[in-house]
């Protein structure tokens, strides 16, 4: 077993190694402009990558808001169960997040999505409409990029195929995005 979690940390600290640090802070840009514009940050994925975007909220809403001195205006569209449960009784799990979208999003906010594959239909669905309606695509995706890395302005590709190792790096991106805001706020400010 000790060996089998070190080639798991082993192979972990090369996917890490891959994460391109020029990428995240392009994006912590991209992500300080939706600050100072007040615009709606709207996060979402499936599974495990939809615990990552309620976490991300979360840092990003609180912590990052209280250094800022003015708050992020985030929302994770998983995070209304009832919402999502009929809409997709009522219409299709496809529709869960793109019809949320057509009640919040304006031309100029942000999506910023995770997902594995790149591939989810729900993702793929809702990243559309919001190309269509002129918001900001931001996605992080595992190697096999799919559909959703073809959608996004702005794309970092976790390089494994490995749930576990692409969605532990996930949540390595949302921490970087939300404690540069947190660490860095005076520079951020200005």
């Amino acid at each position: 077993m000790k060996a089998w979690v070190e080639d798991y940390i082993r192979q972990f600290k090369a996917v890490l190694d891959a994460v391109p640090a020029e990428s995240l802070a392009q994006w912590v840009e991209v992500f300080r402009k939706a600050h100072k514009e007040n615009r709606q940050i709207f996060v979402f994925g499936n599974g495990g990558s939809a615990a990552n975007c309620s976490h991300f909220v979360c840092d990003l809403g609180k912590g990052s808001s209280i250094s800022m001195g003015s708050p992020f205006r985030c929302l994770s569209l998983n995070d209304n169960v009832a919402w999502m449960t009929a809409i997709a009784n009522d219409f299709s799990y496809e529709d869960v997040f793109v019809r949320q979208l057509e009640n919040y999003a304006k031309p100029g906010d942000l999506i910023f999505t995770l997902s594995v594959s790149g591939n989810s239909p729900n993702c793929v669905k809702a990243m559309e409409w919001g190309k269509k309606q002129g918001l900001t695509l931001l996605a992080v995706t595992g190697a096999k990029r799919g559909k959703m890395a073809e959608l996004a302005d702005h794309l970092i590709v976790i390089d494994s195929t490995h749930y576990g190792r692409v969605e532990d790096a996930q949540m390595m991106v949302a921490h970087i995005l939300c404690y540069a805001f947190m660490e860095k706020a005076k520079e951020l400010k200005s």
